[in-house]
């Protein structure tokens, strides 16, 4: 399983960084295309920050950060210290985001960014911060079930009989 996480972070940082040339070599010299008139818009933007341009002008700061977190989550996944079978994926998940992303800052000073719903004003983001916040969300979705559980085991085992 483990080779596998890594063939699955290698091909989703691919695609990312696919898509990230493909927006430099046909979109930047244009700026915006709608593919839906109003609502979404491939809109090419150069964010010298975080999620949503906090932390502008940060790279170094993002830089290390990211990658002290990367190097951490992958230790965890070589050495297989995450329970579960679906969990290491959701990590593999938040470190491809996190790749693709530092990949953009190291090389290029600034992300790409180019997916722009524009009919809720929300920042324009890529597909490695939608790695990063599926991975994310799905990571804190287990956490929260299985506290979950854990509290209901602990409830049976000691005889609570609150909520009955």
């Amino acid at each position: 399983m483990a080779i596998g996480i890594f063939v699955f972070i290698a091909a989703l940082v691919g695609i990312d960084q696919l898509f990230k040339y493909l927006i430099i070599t046909y979109l930047a010299p244009i700026g915006s295309v709608p593919l839906v008139e109003g609502i979404f818009h491939l809109t090419y933007v150069e964010n010298f920050g975080a999620a949503g341009g906090i932390l502008q002008g940060k790279q170094l700061f993002l830089i290390i950060v990211t990658s002290v977190v990367i190097i951490g989550l992958l230790i965890l996944l070589i050495l297989k210290k995450i329970p579960g079978q679906l969990l290491p994926w959701m990590l593999g998940l938040v470190v491809a985001g996190g790749i693709g992303n530092l990949l953009d800052r190291i090389f290029r000073g600034f992300v790409i960014d180019y997916l722009d719903f524009c009919w809720i004003h929300y920042p324009v983001f890529n597909f490695a911060d939608c790695c990063v916040v599926i991975g994310v969300f799905f990571i804190a979705f287990y956490i929260l079930r299985s506290e979950r559980k854990q509290g209901k085991k602990a409830d049976s085992s000691t005889g609570d009989t609150d909520g009955i």
